[in-house]
């Protein structure tokens, strides 16, 4: 199996290279940037398997770089931001960011986040549990799921809005998956943060709630309805 590529942005020298450590001890790849620019260079010549952008980083800031990566690509981006409650969470993840680790942060902690964003990433261009459900259906037309002028094809991951392809992300892509799988039933945060982003604790709903909005601008803002107290749901 061919070793992960991270690419790792973070300008304080003492965490950069101790986290760099610990991901190679780990069997990643690790190219680490002090800075925003030289960040996206690397990204732009090493394609790499996963980004880890800390919020606060000089010359090109974190929330920036992940826009610029994800004009070009669908690569699965983690923010690292120093403060939980910070609006820079928020705005990573509004960014295109799929996940967020807040420093100061233990090594094994951040691996199993790294490792659960790319076993939901491998797993969103072919049978993972959501789409899986869907493929194993007894009738093979149900691998082409239509909610008005919204389609959804289990089995190509592709979405049809109205006829024109949609661009999702394999994150955006599995959350689409399970409210297809359940129309018309209401999912809670807690479900999606589970079956989504592969939480087997509570983790922060802010994660689910930006990624519900952002999958609603390229859906339909109707489409997916909020049921206030308990989550959301998918109008068949």
């Amino acid at each position: 199996m061919a070793e992960t590529h991270v690419l790792f942005v973070e300008d304080d020298d003492v965490i950069r290279e101790a986290t760099q450590l610990a991901l190679e001890r780990d069997g990643f790849v690790v190219t680490a940037m002090p800075d925003g620019l030289a960040g996206l260079e690397a990204f732009r010549a090493n394609r790499p398997d996963i980004a880890l952008l800390d919020v606060m980083v000089p010359g090109l800031d974190g929330v920036s770089l992940c826009r610029r990566i994800r004009d070009e690509s669908t690569v699965p981006v983690i923010m690292l931001s120093a403060r939980a409650d910070s609006i820079d969470v928020v705005l990573g993840l509004e960014a295109g960011a799929d996940d967020y680790v807040t420093k100061p942060f233990d090594g094994a902690v951040l691996v199993a986040r790294i490792r659960a964003v790319l076993r939901r990433f491998g797993h969103a261009s072919g049978p993972d549990r959501a789409g899986a459900a869907a493929a194993d259906a007894d009738d093979p037309a149900e691998a082409v799921l239509r909610f008005g002028d919204l389609e959804v094809d289990t089995e190509g991951m592709e979405v049809r809005k109205g006829g024109q392809n949609v661009a999702l992300t394999p994150t955006e892509m599995r959350l689409l998956l399970e409210f297809s799988n359940a129309p018309g039933t209401v999912l809670s945060r807690d479900r999606l943060l589970e079956r989504v982003w592969d939480y087997g604790w509570g983790g922060d709903t802010r994660v689910v709630d930006v990624h519900v909005q952002r999958l609603r601008g390229k859906i339909g803002q109707d489409r997916i309805e909020t049921v206030r107290g308990f989550g959301y749901k998918l109008r068949g």
